[in-house]
């Protein structure tokens, strides 16, 4: 059953990733438009209109902006817990169908069991996620105070990790464009973490099962990617953990398609993919109108759009 991991978007505006194990197609939070989400699902072969679900962290807009489209439009299940739903509900000022979940329990959509666990941010009641599936675990942490004990027990078995790498210290405190209230809750125990703090996450979590590591969640003033993989890389070297891949991701662009049987059994990336990612022209970034080297083969019905 393959089992392949496509981030459509993650960053400070917008946060959404795509789960394939066999005939379940899972949305990890639904954070642009119904239209984006569309295209940069095409850009893999890809529709929602197949999606099975739609997993719900929290209920911070730049991750809840297409939940209406997608449930409404194309009536496609949403899970999360019940204090997130009334809080979508209160922003969004309409009612929503979702199944509900406990914080965590564990449940199953058809080939992908849920370990659902709670982290520390300003939202009602935000959740990590542990994805099991037939070829690995995906583990979920974009949006996180500071690691607790609980949260890296609960990653830990992860082969793939989602893992929040927010905003350089340094850059936040000298940005003009935010009060310094707004500096202090992103700084706090409920707010996100830093660089150096993702790093230090990363070597508590580290074990021989974890293959691929994606700095997620990046702000578009107070970080840049090259910092994130600095600081990041650097553990890495210190752990020895020449095992995992470390990837930042974009908010502009999805990733290249992570085929998880491939990762486990040592298969080298595809290269040309991944420079593409790091090299995409802003015009492409912009017009989503690319087509990569996915693993994914295309599906009937849902054809790639064309390069511009």
């Amino acid at each position: 059953m393959p089992v392949r991991l496509t981030i459509l978007g993650s960053g400070s505006a917008g946060n959404c990733a795509y789960v394939e194990a066999g005939e379940t197609r899972l949305l990890v939070d639904a954070g642009f438009s119904l239209r984006q989400i569309r295209q940069r699902l095409g850009t893999i072969g890809r529709g929602p209109e197949k999606i099975t679900g739609i997993l719900i962290t929290h209920e911070h807009s730049d991750h809840v902006q297409g939940l209406l489209a997608l449930s409404g439009k194309l009536g496609i299940p949403i899970y999360c817990n019940r204090a997130t739903k009334e809080a979508i509900e209160f922003q969004l000022r309409t009612r929503l169908e979702c199944r509900l979940f406990h914080t965590g329990s564990s449940f199953e959509i058809g080939d992908v069991s849920i370990d659902t666990f709670s982290i520390p941010h300003d939202a009602q009641d935000p959740v990590g996620f542990l994805l099991r599936t037939a070829e690995g675990n995906i583990g979920f942490l974009t949006d996180l105070g500071h690691a607790t004990r609980l949260v890296l027990e609960r990653v830990r078995p992860a082969h793939v990790l989602v893992l929040e790498s927010n905003h350089d210290i340094k850059m936040l405190q000298e940005c003009p464009h935010r009060p310094w209230s707004l500096k202090q809750r992103i700084l706090s125990r409920h707010g996100h973490l830093s660089n150096e703090a993702a790093a230090d996450a990363v070597r508590e979590i580290m074990s021989s099962e974890l293959r691929h590591l994606y700095l997620g969640h990046l702000s578009r003033e107070c970080n840049r990617p090259e910092l994130a993989r600095k600081v990041v890389s650097n553990e890495l070297m210190r752990l020895g953990a020449d095992h995992v891949r470390l990837e930042v991701t974009a908010q502009n662009i999805p990733c290249p398609t992570l085929d998880l049987q491939q990762l486990i059994a040592g298969a080298a990336p595809p290269q040309r993919t991944l420079e593409l990612h790091e090299r995409a022209p802003a015009f492409l970034q912009a017009e989503l109108g690319i087509s990569y080297d996915s693993t994914l083969p295309p599906e009937r019905g849902t054809p790639r759009p064309a390069a511009r």
